[in-house]
Formats: structure tokens, C-alpha cells, sequence
């Protein structure tokens, strides 16, 4: 038992008969964790990725509802009565009639 456990540590096990078998077992072991590794940065990347539009979200949202509550406000008569008096335009003091047009039943 200790003699195995010092072979292993000394490397002898690479350049024994069986060194083939053992070399591409460690060639695929390496692959195996450069894709692992190559896989969780990916991830990683998706995971900032993701984060970052999430903020953009909220900051778009957000200048969404600043705009839409100035349009809001712009939309009311008497700030609409304000900008007109600007242009010495001033609401009518007498309300419109109706007009109404008879049309010749049969």
C-alpha cells in the first residue's frame, strides 16, 4: 500500500507498460475540465449580462413613468390655458350651441 502511494506521487505510473492508457485517461480528464471551466465563466458572463439589463430595465421604467406624468400634467385644461394665454388665446366666454341639421324623411 505504500509502496503504490509512492509510485503515484513519484509519477512512475506515466512511464510504465500501461503509460498509454493512463496518459489519455489525463488528456481526457483535462478536457473535461477546461469545458467545465470554459462553461461556468459562460454562465458567469450570462449572469452580469442578465444583471445589466435588469438595471437598464428599472432606469427605463422609471424615465417612463417621469414622462408619462408630464404628459399627464400637459393634458389638463388649465395648464393647457396657460400656454395659450401665452399666444393671447383665451377660453370663449359663452359655451358652443349645437347645431342641429333636419333631414328630409320619406
Amino acid at each position: 500500500m505504500k509502496n503504490n502511494i509512492l509510485n503515484i506521487l513519484k509519477g512512475k505510473f506515466l512511464v510504465s507498460g500501461d503509460a498509454p492508457k493512463n496518459w489519455l485517461f489525463i488528456i481526457f480528464t483535462s478536457f473535461l475540465a477546461v469545458v467545465m471551466i470554459a462553461s461556468s465563466h459562460s454562465a458567469d458572463k450570462k449572469v452580469h449580462e442578465i444583471a445589466a439589463l435588469n438595471e437598464e430595465v428599472k432606469e427605463l421604467r422609471s424615465e417612463y413613468v417621469d414622462v408619462h406624468k408630464d404628459v399627464q400634467r400637459l393634458k389638463l385644461e388649465s395648464k393647457i390655458t396657460e400656454i395659450l394665454e401665452k399666444d393671447e388665446l383665451y377660453p370663449s366666454k359663452t359655451p358652443p350651441k349645437k347645431i342641429r341639421v333636419k333631414t328630409i324623411s320619406e
